[in-house]
């Protein structure tokens, strides 16, 4: 789908009152120049006329253990560009720290959700708003080149989303969490009560007309990625069990299949057996035994992973608490 596809409305004709949504995790090395790129990113949209005066920046400081949140403030005091600091009391994980950012700027008509790193290009957003423009309330961003990254990280990424799709979980392909989302998605987006959050999962529920804008993924200009193959697979691991029972479904299948070749294994021994071509051994009886006892643990650790969820939802624990905001009043 093409940003062609929408029907332009009058209502949309306007400059949107824009919010960019960057959550921040030890971002000190970085967060300078990220803050000076999206600043000359604003005054030329300003200056074009796409993005209204009174639009900002909206940054979330998930429990960062450097001077990210001394950044933060020095920037919201200092800068000729509104800029809106938010500093969770802990670290509660990207995917949360997102939220907590989105909800904060529900008064804008258009929100981008990016990192901080700036690998997901900020031009792109031009692109988002004449979607927005013509009629569509979701933009993801959609990396169609990815050279910047290293082998092990492309294979490892397209293998992610193999997975989940293989999984049942309905995804965007070479979607992370670049989109762009006006106000009326958003407050549908908040209105899912989940503390298990996969935002990326999440927002494809809410329906809505969207698209999709491609861009290429850039170079990480400074710092480390804060997503390493550990982080990965925790995500998908959170993403497979809050969207999809397959895993539930393949014990079953597991258990019928073992059923079935347990009965042929008997009916082989039986005959042995009359035969009289029986052969004393333990090796078939231990592999058999640990063989079971693996596939029991496993069964068992992916029924605990959904009890586990459960457990944390009917909790109905804050998934937040904000321990302090600057600039609270610049962009109203």
């Amino acid at each position: 789908m093409t940003c062609d596809d929408g029907s332009l409305s009058p209502m949309r004709q306007n400059a949107p009152r824009l919010a960019i949504v960057m959550p921040c995790y030890n971002e000190q090395e970085i967060l300078g120049s990220t803050i000076s790129h999206v600043k000359d990113f604003y005054a030329s949209c300003i200056d074009d006329g796409v993005i209204s005066k009174d639009s900002y920046i909206l940054l979330v400081d998930d429990g960062s253990k450097d001077k990210t949140w001394n950044i933060i403030c020095s920037q919201s005091k200092s800068s000729g560009l509104n800029i809106v600091g938010l500093k969770l009391s802990r670290n509660k994980g990207h995917q949360t720290a997102l939220l907590a950012g989105l909800d904060a700027a529900t008064d804008c008509d258009v929100i981008v959700s990016m990192d901080a790193d700036l690998q997901d290009d900020i031009q792109a957003i031009r692109g988002m708003i004449a979607c927005w423009k013509n009629g569509f309330d979701v933009v993801y961003g959609v990396r169609n080149d990815r050279t910047s990254d290293t082998f092990f990280k492309r294979e490892t990424a397209q293998f992610f989303y193999r997975l989940m799709r293989f999984m049942g979980v309905n995804l965007i392909s070479n979607h992370a969490d670049f989109r762009m989302m006006d106000k009326r998605a958003l407050e549908a987006l908040l209105e899912y009560p989940e503390r298990n959050l996969f935002l990326r999962g999440l927002v494809p529920l809410i329906g809505f007309q969207s698209t999709t804008v491609e861009y290429a993924r850039l170079e990480r200009m400074a710092g480390e990625t804060k997503y390493p193959i550990s982080r990965m697979l925790a995500l998908a691991v959170e993403g497979i069990t809050s969207f999809s029972v397959t895993p539930l479904r393949f014990i079953s299948l597991t258990g019928f299949l073992i059923s079935i070749f347990s009965f042929l294994m008997i009916s082989y021994a039986l005959f042995g057996k009359i035969s009289g071509h029986t052969v004393p051994g333990w090796a078939s009886v231990t592999i058999a035994i640990f063989f079971m006892g693996g596939v029991q643990m496993l069964s068992l650790g992916v029924v605990g992973e959904y009890i586990g969820k459960i457990y944390l939802e009917t909790k109905r624990r804050p998934r937040y608490h904000i321990e302090k905001i600057t600039n609270l009043d610049s962009p109203s």
